[in-house]
């Protein structure tokens, strides 16, 4: 590895075991060189700003400090991507997390030795070095004005006058929406949903790549922000208009056809599958079924899945949105997207609500 830049990392955490776990984990990696570490959020605070590290691992539940006040603090006075680490029974706080600026989250590792330490480190590499590319202007500006989309090819005309449809019975041809999204995802997908506060006849999908255990309490906040019915997906649910079904974290969500309904179906990743929840397996299942019913949506995030996927919504008829570079957190996977030359068009986030529901002709 010799010439390549090591990611200088600080972890802060008030556990002595999560700390040497943590920092053995890191210093494990060719790439990553730990520069210090931190056993409360004062401390933290103090070596972030005088060690200036490229990113730092934080715990959220400490003495003196907790991780919330260190990221806002951190956030205000000297931007430093930040991925939090944390027990799976602080699922809310870690969203609180990201809203404040956390670029990325890992599970807590456990206290006991197993071979689920080794999924945490190798995940622990992926984001770190994914993360230090992340777009810190972004993150401190997810309140920008509303930008006027890229077209990247043009639309269909639509008549201006025309009135807004009524919400569709359930298995009714209705307009159907597949988003998928990875780091920055979360705070995206809340601006994109807290955006719509009143039923519309459309209905969502979402692929967002998170672990199992999370999804659940992250689509019961994104409910509380939203007219629309947001939950995670079970098994056999049928896909219904003004709902989002979030694809179970560690799971692949498919879609199918049986009767008058589209149905979707939880399954096991594929021993290859990188991203989970796959936006490429979302995507080219829910393609046939919705033919140009079907747009499909690339956020933000590391990595090129959904590139597959847009190819195939193409290829059925659908139509593309990828988020902008400016607006993405890392530009992977919408980067990607709009390589494959089938993206209609490239939207910054604070206007992509507002391009969804046109597309869907719920909106002017």
């Amino acid at each position: 590895m010799t010439g390549r830049v090591r990611v200088r990392v600080l972890v802060i955490d008030d556990s002595a075991f999560n700390r040497r776990t943590i920092v053995k984990m890191l210093e494990a990696l060719p790439d990553v060189e730990v520069v210090g570490y931190a056993c409360d959020g004062e401390e933290g605070l103090r070596k972030v700003i005088d060690l200036k590290p490229d990113l730092v691992t934080l715990d959220l539940e400490m003495p003196r400090m907790d991780g919330f006040t260190l990221l806002r603090i951190v956030m205000q006075k000297q931007p430093t991507p930040i991925i939090v680490v944390s027990s799976r029974s602080n699922d809310e706080d870690v969203f609180k997390a990201l809203e404040l600026g956390a670029v990325e989250f890992v599970p807590k590792p456990s206290a006991r030795v197993s071979p689920v330490l080794m999924d945490i480190r190798d995940e622990l590499l992926e984001k770190v070095r994914e993360v230090t590319k992340a777009n810190l202007r972004t993150i401190l500006e997810r309140r920008q004005p509303i930008a006027v989309p890229r077209r990247i090819e043009p639309q269909p005309p639509r008549p201006t006058a025309a009135p807004a449809p009524a919400p569709a019975p359930a298995g009714k041809d209705f307009p159907m929406v597949v988003i998928g999204s990875s780091t920055g995802g979360p705070p995206a997908l809340q601006t994109i949903f807290s955006s719509i506060q009143e039923p519309i006849p459309v209905g969502f999908a979402v692929a967002q790549h998170m672990p199992p255990d999370f999804t659940r309490a992250f689509a019961d906040r994104l409910n509380r922000f939203s007219a629309l019915d947001i939950r995670e997906a079970a098994d056999g649910d049928a896909i219904r208009p003004n709902q989002v079904l979030i694809a179970p974290g560690g799971f692949n969500l498919e879609v199918f056809r049986r009767g008058g309904e589209a149905i979707v179906k939880v399954t096991a990743p594929k021993a290859h599958q990188r991203y989970i929840p796959s936006a490429d397996v979302l995507f080219t299942t829910a393609a046939p079924v919705f033919g140009p019913r079907l747009l499909g949506v690339v956020l933000t995030g590391m990595g090129n899945d959904g590139a597959r996927g847009v190819q195939a919504v193409k290829d059925h008829g659908g139509s593309v949105l990828a988020e902008d570079e400016d607006s993405c957190v890392v530009f992977g996977m919408p980067k990607e997207a709009i390589a494959t030359g089938k993206v209609n068009a490239v939207v910054p986030l604070p206007a992509m609500c507002r391009e969804i529901l046109r597309h869907c002709r719920v909106a002017p």
